[in-house]
């Protein structure tokens, strides 16, 4: 079963980079992640109470303060970040630049807590950088110039890099502790950061205007059940049932599935420099998660 999950969460969270992308249509990168981190809180917390129990755990202070420091790392910052580079390049060069992460969690864990590279990961590394790279080559989306396809795509890669980051920083603490609790910490953390850079905005009504109802919600709030809560659950089961490797290798089939929809759903050209640079990047994650 736990392939299975490994490979809906990959379908999930291609289906909400679809929808974010057309969230982004109407609603700023900042806007957006508020908005995702206030409804996976409300989706969390109740399930946190359900599976773990209370959500103040008797856990060393410190391990609060790294969670929440994670949490505005990794989403605060790298979630906008993400969102801003999506709304420039498209979603099929993000599912690319996503490829990131795994080899970027391997370096920071190298320098940072002092896990060891293997041949294979350092080659799959190389891969994914190169397929990022042919990504950036591609020809700019519509109303887009060249240089802003590229600030696209650096914005992108210091998202991953955020993203990465915060995860390796956390880890230990993440290795001794309920995961669904410690997302849950992260997210407040987020929330406590991002919350007021929101509200302290000149576009404050425009960040607070998005948790009205109205008819942009039928991307953004599917985007953020499917994307911020169904595919966290999705994922874990996979981890849970599994081995970590096959379902990490599974997880990024999330690439082909976003660059397909990407393409039916979107409108975005199935070029070949995005195919080969996705499956550039597919095979590093393969390399660098086995190794």
């Amino acid at each position: 079963m736990g392939e299975l999950f490994s490979l809906l969460c990959a379908v999930v969270w291609a289906v909400a980079v679809i929808l974010f992308k057309r969230s982004g249509e109407t609603l700023a990168p900042l806007t957006l992640n508020l908005f995702r981190i206030v409804v996976s809180l409300v989706l969390l917390a109740p399930t946190v109470l359900a599976v773990d129990g209370p959500l103040w755990r008797p856990a060393p202070w410190q391990d609060y303060a790294v969670l929440a420091g994670s949490g505005v790392l990794a989403i605060a910052v790298a979630d906008t970040l993400f969102h801003r580079s999506l709304n420039v390049v498209g979603a099929g060069i993000t599912a690319v630049i996503d490829c990131l992460y795994s080899p970027l969690v391997v370096a920071f864990a190298f320098l940072l807590i002092g896990e060891r590279l293997s041949a294979p990961q350092l080659a799959g590394m190389v891969l994914v950088v190169g397929g990022v790279l042919i990504a950036s080559q591609h020809a700019p989306p519509p109303g887009i110039g060249r240089a802003e396809l590229v600030r696209g795509v650096l914005t992108g890669a210091a998202g991953m890099a955020a993203l990465a980051l915060g995860i390796v920083v956390a880890k230990p603490v993440l290795d001794r502790s309920p995961v669904l609790w410690a997302t849950t910490v992260r997210q407040v953390g987020a929330l406590a950061v991002i919350g007021p850079v929101a509200l302290l905005s000149p576009d404050r009504r425009r960040h607070l205007a998005a948790f009205r109802p109205h008819r942009a919600w039928r991307f953004s709030l599917t985007g953020a059940v499917l994307g911020s809560y169904l595919a966290l659950i999705l994922w874990l089961a996979g981890m849970k049932y599994t081995q970590a490797g096959a379902a990490a290798i599974l997880n990024q089939t999330s690439t082909i599935y976003v660059l397909l929809l990407a393409s039916l759903v979107l409108g975005e050209p199935m070029t070949r420099r995005k195919v080969a640079a996705a499956a550039l990047a597919v095979a590093g994650i393969v390399l660098v998660t086995l190794g």
